[in-house]
């Protein structure tokens, strides 16, 4: 079969590919439709420092074709969104309802697939970027199937990561003023999860123009070029005291410090983007004295078998905008392609299709 391989020679689709028999436990899904996140390219580019070779992609949704011993609530032919949580569902953490602490679900490498003698790892639990792949059940998430497997692929990272960390991390509420910086896939998803919960005003920033006309359509009320003028004088202008609540979805300790200087006393900072592995921030202790929180975020703090048919439920009801994050669909061969194009700022989400 046909998968996005990742080694040291770089990026290549094999054609030589082959997963290994289930055990118990998992399933084998189909995938349709995967998303091309910048985690991805983080991998490639070593900002996650991740073994190789590995299968990349850890936001797909597909159809369910094998179910393994010990599974429930699974069907063959379900549609399915794919959660990157293989979290084990019986520790403390999973039964209070936070599977994002689980130990289990994180630092464990598994590698179903095999490329002629070699074992090969997949990413984030997933390994989406490859005709099939096999998982543990409960990261399988049924859907309904009027939804698209092109948008449902969103759902496991982009959506649940954005909308999320707003829902659930920082519990926005009405009224509330916002700032998100950085308007990628994480960043629109979290304006549109501001939008939802009656944030006002809500403030988009970025370096890329072209940006604006999307955070507008998904929500934002304002929107700073960052490379034309200086943001936060812009954002006091806006709000003179500061912001509520500021999201920063790109990764970088300069913005990260700056989303944490735009908030006004009681404000709260999430850190969603993905800086280089041992990257370090600073910031000015005395200022947090004002009673400012300083937030790191997993995955939107995400609970998939609550949040995800919720989001579809959204969906569904025309009030979560997912037809619109899928700007481009591209084969499994122009992998490259749609990288280059999330590059040039072009995409809100470029999906594989197989």
């Amino acid at each position: 079969m046909r998968g996005v391989v990742f080694d040291e020679n770089g990026l290549a689709v094999a054609t030589d590919l082959s997963t290994r028999d289930l055990r118990a436990g998992e399933v084998r899904v189909r995938i349709e439709a995967a998303g091309v996140c910048h985690s991805d390219v983080s991998v490639i580019d070593g900002t996650i420092p991740f073994p190789t070779p590995v299968v990349l992609g850890h936001e797909g949704a597909g159809v369910v074709t094998e179910i393994g011993e010990g599974v429930t609530g699974l069907q063959l032919g379900d549609h399915v969104v794919i959660s990157t949580l293989s979290n084990c569902g019986a520790c403390a953490a999973c039964d209070s309802g936070r599977p994002t602490h689980c130990r289990e679900s994180i630092g464990k490498m598994s590698a179903p697939f095999r490329q002629g003698d070699r074992k090969v790892l997949q990413f984030a639990n997933i390994g989406a970027f490859a005709e099939e792949t096999i998982v543990k059940g409960r990261q399988c998430v049924p859907i309904s199937k009027e939804v698209s497997f092109e948008v449902a692929s969103l759902l496991g990272c982009g959506v649940i990561t954005g909308v999320g960390a707003v829902f659930n991390r920082a519990k926005v509420t009405h009224g509330q003023s916002v700032v998100v910086i950085g308007v990628g896939g994480i960043g629109l998803n979290v304006i549109q999860g501001c939008a939802l919960a009656d944030a006002l005003p809500i403030i988009a920033v970025d370096t890329n123009p072209k940006k604006e006309e999307l955070a507008r359509q998904f929500g934002a009320t304002h929107f700073i070029d960052a490379s034309q003028v200086d943001t936060a004088e812009a954002v006091r202008a806006i709000c003179p005291n500061g912001v509520d609540v500021s999201f920063e979805c790109v990764g970088h300790p300069a913005l990260i410090r700056q989303a944490i200087d735009l908030l006004d006393w009681g404000g709260t900072c999430v850190i969603l983007g993905v800086p280089k592995f041992g990257t370090e921030a600073a910031f000015q202790v005395s200022t947090l004295y004002n009673d400012k929180t300083i937030m790191g975020c997993r995955y939107g703090a995400g609970r998939p078998h609550k949040d995800i048919p919720l989001f579809v439920e959204l969906y569904l009801a025309g009030r979560l905008k997912l037809d619109e994050l899928v700007t481009r669909t591209y084969p499994l061969e122009d992998v490259q392609r749609t990288i280059d194009d999330m590059h040039h700022g072009e995409l809100a989400r470029g999906v594989l299709t197989f």
